[in-house]
């Protein structure tokens, strides 16, 4: 099929036109672009996952490595607060090379047994030695635990010096 011309606009065939084809390509590739450059400016920092765990006498926050057993144990445990010692965040992130060795990872909960509007904060300090995420657990243990009460929201947040670069937080944050 050659494409002929009428009225400056090409056809394929009668009433197939090029023009919008090409406008579409233009379109798509724009839209990608964009999308790649934004993903590649906000990937500086992100805190992807937290996953807050109650640990029993044992320190254990599940019997076996199942998914289904963990939610399980998990699910027993807050069912039976005299079996459990601690609470467990483990915190997935994950920064740039281009950010600081040394940052601060800092989690700041909200609890049935705190004063109202002054959250408990835990933190810790990262390293971030390669762009692939990392895992963090940060525990609140011991008397701090006993007094603490029913976590009721979290939020985590990243921190380069006193520059927040990533946060995550729970619904009731």
């Amino acid at each position: 099929m050659n494409p002929h011309s009428e009225n400056g606009v090409e056809f394929l065939s009668p009433g197939i036109s090029l023009a919008p084809m090409f406008g579409c390509r233009h379109i798509l590739f724009l839209l990608l672009a964009t999308f790649f450059v934004t993903n590649a400016e906000a990937a500086t920092a992100r805190i992807k996952k937290v996953l807050p765990h109650y640990l029993d006498k044992q320190g254990r926050h599940t019997l076996s490595p199942s998914l289904y057993e963990r939610d399980a144990y998990q699910s027993h445990l807050r069912n039976n607060p005299a079996e459990r010692s601690a609470l467990r965040f483990d915190v997935n992130w994950k920064a740039a090379r281009a950010l600081p060795s040394t940052l601060k990872l800092r989690l700041e909960l909200r609890s049935s047994g705190a004063t109202l509007g002054k959250p408990l904060i835990l933190e810790a300090e990262v390293k971030s030695r390669s762009s692939f995420s990392r895992w963090t657990p940060i525990t609140l243990k011991g008397e701090d635990y006993a007094k603490f009460g029913e976590l009721l929201a979290w939020r985590a947040t990243l921190w380069d010096g006193e520059t927040l670069i990533a946060e995550q937080k729970s619904f009731l944050w």
